[in-house]
This record gives C-alpha cells, structure tokens and sequence, in this order.
C-alpha cells in the first residue's frame, strides 16, 4: 500500500516539473519578437524671416489724360499732330479759323481807339483848363473808354482760343478732325466732338483693387513687386495713392503705383500682376505648414530627445506658402513630424529621419 501511495507522489511531482519546463522550452524555441520603430519625416524648429505676400491682378492707364476741345466755332485751319507724336507742354497743336470774329475785333478797335481818344482829350482839356470840362461828361467818357477796351480784350482772349496747345507734356492718342471740319465751340453742346486726345504716358498709373480683407494693411510707400505678362518685365516700385474708399459693389479699394516709362515701352491697357507684402516677421520660429493639425487646437508631433511621439499645441502667426510661424509652444532646434499622423500616437518610439 505504502509503494502505491509514493508511485503516485512522484508521478505528481514529474507532472509539476513538466509544466514549469515546457513553456520555458516553448519560448525558449519561440523568443518574443522586438516593437517595431516606425520611420517618419521630421523638420527642425529654425529662426528665419518669413514675410506674407499677396498678388493682384493690375491694368496701365496714363497718368494724365484729356479731350482737347475748341472754346470757339470755326473751320480747323491746321491740324499740326497726328496719333502717336510727343508733344511739349504748350506746344501749338491746331489752329482754327473763324473769319467773323476778325471783322469784330477790328470794329471794337476801331471803337476802342476812339472812345481812348476822346476820352484822352477831356482829360487833358480839364487838366488846362478845370471846371471847363462838366464831371458828368468826363465819368461817361471814362466808361466808355473802359466798356470798349472790355470788348476788345473779349473778342482778343476768343482769339487765343483758336489755337489749341497742350497743357502738358503727352502723346496724341486720338485726332477726331482734319482742316476744313466745321468744329462747334465746346461750351454750346456737351457732346461736342473734342479734336484730340492728350495722353501723359512717360509716366503711368498701374491701378489694382484691393480686396476690403487687406485694406486695413495697405500704406503710402508699401513696397511691391511687377510683373507685366506682355514684355516678362519684373518691376519694383512703391504705393503712391490710394482711394481710401471701399467700393460698396465689389467690396474692393483703388490702390495705384507710379511706374517711369521714359521710353514709352509700356502702353496704357497693358495687364500686370502686383505683389504686396502685407506683413514681415523678421527671425522667428517657423515650420513647415504639414506639420500643424488644426482640427479643434494648433498641435504638432514633437520627436523628443528619446525619439518617442509627444503632441503639442501650438500657437500660430504668420503663414507663407510654405511656411508657418509659431509663436508658442516650439524651442528652436527641436524636431517635429511631417506627414500623416495615422501610423503613431503619442508616447511611441519612432525612427526620426531627414532632420
């Protein structure tokens, strides 16, 4: 009895040693296989200057522009430009020829001397003689003298109308009448056909509408960027004016840029784009724009000295294309993740690579 009772201990104790050694020999055969790292993109956290710029479609248009009219009815008897000339400030650009108003000029001159005359004499009698000459007769003598000379002067300065010249310096753009035409004066009809047209083009205005989000940023003396699609010239020039208004239509502000066109290579009509730079961060922490979430908070995935995930908000300032400036949040020189963060979480180890 006392054999069948330890026969059966030790078969007991054989079962509990092989249970302890057969999984160790299991893993033994099997080790456990090692965490994946996961490789991913990272940047680093760098001081640059980061400046925000936005483009505008422009259009050329002269600086100075006006119909040139006659004052006076007459026959064009010389038409001395044609389009395209250059002309100098006061340079005679047409003649009229109103045959009447000779004949009066010389009628009132005939009366004007006269009337000087008379009243010449009157005086000059009183002088030798005073009280010969009665007062009443001296005052309508001086009247006269005046009222006549008035006239005179009138039909003279209606003279001068007839010569049209440029009130300043240009290119003839349009000529509307050759000599002979029958031209009305520009002060009986508004609709009067002008002769010509006076165009300051060696300097233009390049114009360009502002939507109203960056109106508040525009400024006298802004620097901008040109490009003008038609020759592939890039320009640099500054905001000369602005309208100060917003265009209750299309929501926009007139800005204008003086450009220099000595040479007339430019035409009023021709398209340009402007860039504006609307704001300047100068040595700031910046990253790439794909490392920022912005679902609920600005965060980004910050690859920590022990290369593990840490997320972390962020706050954000200027953006550029390609670039993004953060304000807080970020240490330069730190490394952050690019790309897409569905493949790791917070807390796992990760391979950082292009940093």
């Amino acid at each position: 009895m006392m054999k069948k009772v330890s026969f059966g201990l030790a078969l007991v104790a054989v079962a509990a040693a092989l249970w302890l050694i057969i999984p160790r020999l299991a893993r033994a055969n099997h080790p456990q296989a090692l965490p994946v790292i996961t490789p991913v993109a990272v940047a680093r956290v760098v001081r640059t200057d980061l400046a925000q710029a936005v483009e505008f479609d422009a259009e050329f248009r002269p600086y100075q522009e006006i119909d040139l009219h006659a004052k006076v009815a007459g026959f064009v008897k010389e038409m001395l430009v044609d389009i395209g000339d250059r002309v100098q400030t006061s340079q005679l650009l047409a003649t009229l020829e109103v045959p009447e108003l000779q004949d009066d000029i010389q009628r009132a001159a005939a009366a004007y001397n006269a009337a000087h005359l008379t009243y010449t004499r009157l005086v000059n009698a009183d002088k030798a003689q005073p009280n010969l000459i009665a007062q009443q007769d001296l005052d309508d003598a001086r009247a006269k003298d005046q009222v006549t000379k008035a006239d005179l002067d009138k039909l003279n300065a209606m003279l001068a109308y007839t010569q049209i010249t440029a009130p300043f310096a240009g290119v003839i753009t349009k000529r509307q009448a050759d000599p002979g035409a029958l031209i009305p004066g520009g002060t009986a009809n508004s609709q009067t056909m002008p002769l010509l047209r006076l165009s300051e083009n060696d300097r233009l205005r390049l114009t360009f509408p502002v939507s109203v989000s960056y109106v508040a940023r525009i400024k006298i003396g802004q620097p901008v960027q040109i490009h003008i699609q038609a020759t592939g010239q890039n320009l640099s020039g500054t905001v000369a004016r602005f309208t100060r208004k917003v265009d209750t239509a299309t929501r926009t502000m007139d800005v204008e840029v003086d450009v220099p066109n000595p040479d007339l290579s430019l035409v009023p009509g021709m398209y340009a784009s402007v860039t504006v730079e609307m704001a300047r961060r100068d040595k700031t922490l910046a990253v790439p724009l794909a490392v920022v979430s912005r679902k609920e908070t600005a965060t980004v995935y910050v690859v920590t000295p022990q290369n593990e995930i840490q997320e972390r908000t962020v706050t954000l300032g200027l953006e550029t294309p390609t670039l993004i400036e953060v304000v807080t949040g970020l240490n330069e020189g730190e490394l952050v993740m690019i790309g897409s963060r569905t493949q790791v979480q917070p807390g796992q180890k990760v391979d950082p690579k292009g940093n």
